[in-house]
């Protein structure tokens, strides 16, 4: 980001902080050597890991499952022009072991299309980046009207 361009910087506290009032995010990962984005909802674990839940024998599992993967999550308001983006980076791994699988259908994300047999997807974050639009500013830091 450049000086006066209208954006800032958010710290790591400042992302999750924003992410855990986000319900839906994007995950981003590769499908048959193409990047794929898909908007899925979601919750926090600790130290700021993403949680998925999501069918077990859903393509999802099969493409993001030990791999880096991106999450996007943001907030946008039209009307002020202004917003937030925050992005989590780190490896996708399904949950296995079955206590960690008992706490997180306690406490973890609900599924918008549930299915019999769920899983849940981590992600633990190597790199959290984001930044906000402070509204109305131009690449030159002057205000635009409204």
């Amino acid at each position: 980001m450049y000086r006066d361009d209208g954006f800032r910087e958010l710290d790591r506290q400042e992302c999750l902080r924003l992410m855990a009032r986000a319900p839906v995010g994007r995950i981003v990962h590769t499908r048959h050597a193409l990047p794929a984005v898909l908007p899925v909802n979601f919750c926090l674990d600790h130290g700021g890991a993403v949680l998925l839940r999501t069918a077990a024998a859903s393509e999802l599992v099969r493409a993001v499952d030990g791999v880096v993967v991106a999450f996007e999550t943001d907030e946008v308001d039209t009307v002020t022009r202004s917003g937030w983006s925050v992005i989590v980076t780190g490896r996708a791994d399904v949950v296995t072991d079955p206590a960690e699988h008992a706490r997180l259908c306690r406490v973890g994300p609900r599924s918008w299309a549930p299915s019999p047999a769920e899983v849940f997807v981590r992600i633990e974050p190597e790199l959290i980046t984001g930044r906000e639009l402070i509204a109305g500013h131009t690449l030159r830091g002057t205000r635009l009207p409204f």
